[in-house]
């Protein structure tokens, strides 16, 4: 096996999470360090402000927290990593970076080495994915740059769904537009593919292998299907605005409202995209914040309304995957909300009650930093409902490791 450590990288609008791994190919491997750098802002005529590094050991010991000054873009952050992760390696090399990519297309429904062409293609979904390809790939364009010869990894949040039966990913259009690429893709594939991997080690087998709904709650929400550990349906379509209620996204919503806005309401396509991806969800409902944490605080009827809407909109899309899926034996809750907010899950959970499903008071109400993957639900209860804590750093550090350790690269 090639020495030196893997690097994995999501890189965000104004931040970049990272991990690094020593072994990524036991299972479930745990990272040696993790961490984020806070504070970026690539906003033309944005003003330079101070950063944040933040770094902690896998049990959660602090080893950094420092400014790093005048750090506005991917690549001066970037920089500022490599240096103190060179002082920490102790003579040990990066021997490939695993990036987390939104945006694959059609092109690509597996990890890929970025080559030039690779780069090239992946530049043109752009428009597919306009908040997170751009950042996704200033990160892999960073590293190209400060690590000549150390093999770059892209690993798509929509790979995992291409599995899905032709039908589940086309729109009522003419078949022009979906040779087009217009076509429902879905997303936070990564975090659904680990949890497919997982739950052997949770449920029953026959359970892990059945009609199995994940929901991963966060800031960017979406549900998922699963048929023998493979996607089959999500909530999320062409973009991740569709499905859920986001945190500042709206989720699913008729389109004749966009065209009311652009013909009556004279709003441009530039204001409308805006409202979408920055002003709906849980903020605009609550006109408070996007943060359930928040909400769920908060005694303001707004934001009691915004979090009821969130689980209204929430068990209807589980209903409609329940449908797809003929049926349900598990629903698991994973992401920030789906692991941490118990009234949300309770009033999901709730209005799902028809199918059986009955939950564990207390193995329920049970916190702990980090979260334990438990199971929920009652013995009693018809289906087995679990929160499993995603780890979609593990998923890109094993899918790199697989890659250039199988393929001739230069």
């Amino acid at each position: 096996m090639t020495h030196g450590a893997l690097l994995t990288l999501n890189a965000g609008s104004s931040s970049i999470k990272f991990a690094l791994f020593a072994d990524a190919a036991a299972p479930a491997a745990q990272a040696e360090l993790c961490g984020q750098i806070e504070g970026l802002d690539e906003a033309p005529g944005g003003t330079a402000t101070a950063a944040r590094l933040s770094v902690h050991d896998a049990a959660g010991r602090p080893l950094a927290d420092q400014e790093l000054p005048h750090t506005p873009s991917h690549a001066s952050a970037l920089q500022r990593l490599l240096d103190w992760l060179d002082a920490h390696l102790e003579g040990r090399s990066i021997r490939a970076v695993g990036h987390r990519v939104v945006h694959g297309g059609t092109q690509f429904a597996a990890p890929a080495v970025v080559s030039a062409p690779t780069f090239s293609a992946l530049r043109e979904l752009i428009p597919l994915a306009p908040l997170h390809q751009p950042h996704n790939l200033a990160g892999i364009e960073a590293m190209l740059a400060f690590l000549p010869g150390v093999p770059q990894v892209a690993c798509f949040d929509t790979a995992f769904h291409r599995t899905q039966p032709e039908l589940a990913q086309r729109f009522a259009l003419p078949r022009a537009l979906l040779d087009a690429g217009v076509r429902r893709y879905g997303f936070h594939g990564l975090s659904y593919e680990y949890i497919a991997e997982v739950l052997p080690q949770h449920l029953p087998a026959e359970v892990a292998r059945g009609r199995v709904l994940v929901a991963h709650l966060g800031n960017g929400a979406s549900m998922c299907a699963l048929q023998d550990r493979r996607s089959i349906a999500s909530t999320m379509g062409f973009t991740a605005l569709d499905g859920l209620v986001m945190g500042t996204r709206c989720g699913t919503i008729d389109p004749g409202v966009l065209l009311y806005l652009l013909e009556q309401r004279g709003m441009s396509a530039t204001a409308i995209s805006h409202l979408l991806y920055h002003q709906s969800g849980l903020l605009g409902v609550s006109g408070i914040s996007a943060d359930m944490h928040t909400l769920l605080a908060s005694s303001e009827p707004l934001a009691a309304e915004a979090v009821e809407l969130f689980c209204y909109r929430a068990a209807r899309e589980a209903g409609s995957l329940i449908a797809a899926l003929g049926g349900l034996d598990a629903l698991i809750f994973t992401g920030g909300i789906g692991e941490h907010a118990a009234p949300v899950r309770e009033k999901i959970c709730a209005r799902l009650g028809w199918l059986g499903l009955e939950l564990d008071s207390a193995a329920h109400a049970a916190t702990a930093v980090p979260t334990p993957a438990r199971v929920i639900s009652t013995t009693a209860s018809r289906i087995a409902v679990a929160v499993i804590p995603t780890n979609e750093e593990w998923m890109i550090a094993r899918h790199t490791a697989h890659l250039i350790e199988h393929t001739t690269i230069g």
